[in-house]
């Protein structure tokens, strides 16, 4: 199939019917969609095989922490347009059904793991009516789509792959006002059906990019490794302003007015974790190994490594604050999500660091506006305050390690008083140097000039 890239297309008339439709899986991806869904007018059952996580959001309750998402939620289950259900049975009857199910990475391999995506088209496959449209948007290896699509075929229902472009913090944004959509199909019948669902969005001038399967699938993970490269590649840059005296502050601003490569992910520090880049590169590697590609994707070793060199970079730089002796020592963590706007501790940059000190035998107190329930689960053997100010507590040493808009705001001046060292690592460049040198504190930044 060509290419084509279009928007607009289709009236309000069409719009203002609504389609009925299941999503399954409602972790953080899928309840976005389900809710988002039902605020663009359609009729909308949501699937899960957890009985709590579906209580909880039936009830109105979004059960992980993402900006707006509850007021939306809200609103689809009072307009009667958006319910939950564990029984797949309550799928039947859907035009289309969206997957929207984890892809994590194996346990014993870089790879993606499928488990959760072939249980949700099983699941679907008694309920699928001919005609119906199964649509994935979890983030699969291409040739996934071709595969399901040989499964369902006896059942005369279609497949389609929709792959999802969300930022945690930003989901319901992206989700009602997409950058893009992609719609990967077979035939002209199932497109039309994907333009009926997100006629709102194409009325409103969404690009949306028609192509085949295999070109649908790769968009995601391709996009993925682009932005992990750029990431790397600053921290790179990092390492060697700190060998040259060089400020990675100035240089990352300087690259940025190039409009060839533009400002974004080039904010060096910490690096990326959370459920999405540092998975998808590795199965991104594993599945170019399959196809006899892997050479082509090599590089995306050294962005994994570049990206975990800087966790044990930071740990390093905590040790020498310490006077290279971390036993007894008390540190400071200022956050435990993966990102600002959060509360997701997967992989988390932030956590791997507090834990590789608590290892080393230091007393590490950590907190996160709203991530200290999520982190004390993975990490019990870890302190947790309510305040930066409490987990600041007599800190030999200060981590900032997610840059929430909280610890920015922060007066240095405030925080003095209660540690006993005024030492302070900004492993995400975020903080103002100047307010808390000024301060009396002892300022470290990765890739910064020691004074």
């Amino acid at each position: 199939m060509s290419l084509s890239a279009t928007s607009g297309g289709t009236t309000s008339a069409t719009r203002l019917r609504g389609v009925r439709m299941s999503v399954v899986g409602t972790g953080y991806l899928g309840a976005t969609h389900a809710a988002c869904m039902a605020e663009l007018g359609h009729d909308v059952v949501g699937i899960d095989t957890d009985p709590a996580k579906v209580a909880a959001l039936a009830s109105g309750t979004v059960p992980f922490w993402e900006p707006g998402l509850d007021e939306v939620l809200q609103r689809g289950l009072a307009t009667g347009r958006l319910r939950f259900s564990t029984d797949p049975a309550d799928a039947a009857g859907a035009r289309v059904h969206f997957v929207c199910v984890g892809t994590p990475q194996r346990a014993e391999s870089p790879a993606a793991d499928l488990t959760q995506v072939h249980g949700a088209v099983d699941a679907l496959i008694p309920v699928l009516d001919a005609g119906a449209l199964l649509v994935g948007k979890s983030t699969v290896p291409v040739g996934t789509a071709a595969g399901i699509a040989e499964r369902v075929s006896a059942t005369g229902a279609h497949v389609a792959w929709n792959p999802e472009f969300l930022r945690e913090g930003h989901a319901v944004e992206d989700t009602l006002r997409p950058d893009r959509l992609v719609f990967g199909v077979r035939d002209a019948a199932d497109e039309a059906v994907l333009r009926e669902v997100y006629a709102a969005l194409l009325d409103a001038g969404t690009p949306l990019l028609v192509t085949d399967f295999a070109t649908a699938e790769l968009v995601k993970v391709a996009a993925n490794a682009f932005l992990a490269t750029k990431i790397s590649f600053i921290n790179a840059m990092a390492e060697v302003c700190e060998a040259t005296g060089g400020d990675i502050v100035t240089l990352s601003a300087a690259l940025g007015m190039d409009p060839r490569i533009g400002p974004q992910f080039l904010r060096a520090g910490l690096g990326f974790g959370g459920g999405c880049l540092p998975k998808d590169i590795r199965a991104f590697m594993a599945r170019a190994g399959e196809l006899g590609v892997d050479e082509a994707l090599m590089f995306l070793r050294d962005i994994d490594d570049i990206n975990i060199r800087r966790r044990q970079h930071t740990v390093d730089l905590a040790l020498e604050a310490m006077g290279g002796e971390a036993s007894g020592r008390r540190v400071a963590v200022w956050g435990a999500a993966f990102k600002p706007d959060s509360d997701d501790v997967r992989d988390s940059p932030a956590l791997h660091v507090a834990a590789a000190l608590h290892t080393a035998g230091a007393i590490v107190t950590v907190h996160d506006p709203r991530a200290v329930d999520n982190a004390r689960r993975l990490f019990p053997q870890l302190e947790y305050a309510d305040s930066p100010l409490d987990a600041a507590r007599d800190a030999d040493v200060v981590l900032l390690l997610t840059e929430w808009a909280d610890y920015r705001d922060l007066d240095p001046a405030t925080i003095t008083p209660v540690v006993r060292q005024a030492s302070l690592i900004d492993a995400r460049n975020a903080l103002d140097v100047d307010r808390w040198r000024e301060a009396g504190w002892t300022y470290r930044a990765l890739g910064r000039p020691v004074s």
